[in-house]
């Protein structure tokens, strides 16, 4: 009986060895379609586009984004059709994900043009951490972000993903 629980053992047993190894996060090199920038992705991302409103102006956003155990890599697009009104919509898209996690306090700097903002906030009782940086190029807004629950926010995993992101 014991020869008989040794072959079924060990291939279980490699299964589990093998599914440690994979890799949580695979970075893979995107490059929008729809608009011209280029981000490392820690998995494959989904796009969706819908209609938003920044501060009064409504645009059609496109967010790409993927999820890793509950940590959300994104980056949202919107090309505007006045370029004079792309700061009041960075600043709106700012301040919406602000709300969004109920942020206090945020910590925001100005780098090459782009807000860069940190911030602590709560949703559905979770202690959340958000990077993010908010920035425009003529028409086009942009939104790069990271967000998640506290305990498993990663400053490496941050700092690929916001390191990566450039403008074509």
């Amino acid at each position: 009986m014991r020869n008989m629980k040794t072959p079924i053992a060990l291939p279980l047993l490699a299964a589990l060895v093998l599914s440690a190894c994979s890799p949580k996060f695979d970075w893979r090199d995107y490059r929008s379609s729809d608009a011209p920038y280029a981000v490392l992705f820690p998995a494959k991302p989904a796009s969706y586009t819908r209609d938003v409103d920044l501060n009064g102006l409504t645009a059609k956003m496109t967010m790409t984004a993927t999820d890793i155990d509950g940590t959300m890599f994104a980056v949202g697009t919107a090309d505007l059709p006045d370029a004079d009104k792309a700061p009041l919509a960075v600043q709106a898209m700012k301040t919406a994900m602000l709300r969004n996690i109920g942020a206090a306090q945020p910590t925001e700097s100005t780098k090459n043009g782009a807000f860069e903002v940190e911030a602590k906030g709560i949703s559905r009782g979770v202690p959340l951490l958000m990077h993010g940086r908010f920035l425009s190029q003529g028409k086009r807004v942009y939104q790069v972000i990271v967000i998640g629950p506290e305990k498993d926010f990663r400053k490496e995993n941050v700092e690929t993903f916001m390191s990566s992101f450039k403008l074509n």
